[in-house]
């Protein structure tokens, strides 16, 4: 239990850490910028939970319910701050970005350039692939929560 508390605050200290400089980098105002990386280390951490824990949630599904989560606080949080909840949340979200699939993926399609493909290789690729497609898709969908629950003109249906 001690190794995944310790992963947990690792992981939720270093996400904070980035997204507090991709605060920064996209010139977030410094009083904005304790709650960017507030989300992000409630993101990664939300994430980290749902999928390490006896829960054993896909990591799609872990990352759409840790966006969805940090997008809607962040609605809550812009409202009390007066600032627009896009200054929160897109940088909140960018730790879960899938770098390790993108990654292993990409590494997969050089080797199958240079030598030859492999079923190996090739599932790697297909499998990498579309993990982070799913992720990104997950993120995507995870930030338009409060767009599509509150802000919506017209009706779902």
């Amino acid at each position: 239990m001690n190794a995944l508390l310790f992963a947990f605050l690792e992981q939720a200290v270093l996400a904070a850490i980035a997204a507090a400089g991709f605060g920064v980098v996209f010139n977030v105002s410094a009083r904005v910028l304790i709650f960017c990386a507030a989300g992000g280390a409630i993101g990664r951490g939300l994430r980290f939970l749902l999928v390490e824990t006896d829960l054993g949630m896909p990591i799609a599904w872990a990352t759409f319910v840790a966006a969805a989560s940090v997008s809607l606080a962040s609605v809550y949080v812009a409202k009390r701050l007066r600032a627009h909840p896009k200054a929160f949340t897109v940088a909140a979200v960018i730790p879960m970005i899938p770098g390790v699939q993108i990654f292993t993926a990409l590494i997969a399609l050089a080797q199958m350039q240079q030598n030859a493909v492999t079923p190996e290789l090739l599932a790697t690729a297909i499998n990498s692939g579309l993990s982070a497609c799913l992720i990104v898709a997950a993120l995507a969908v995870g930030l338009a929560v409060p767009g599509l629950l509150f802000y919506r003109q017209r009706p779902l249906i």
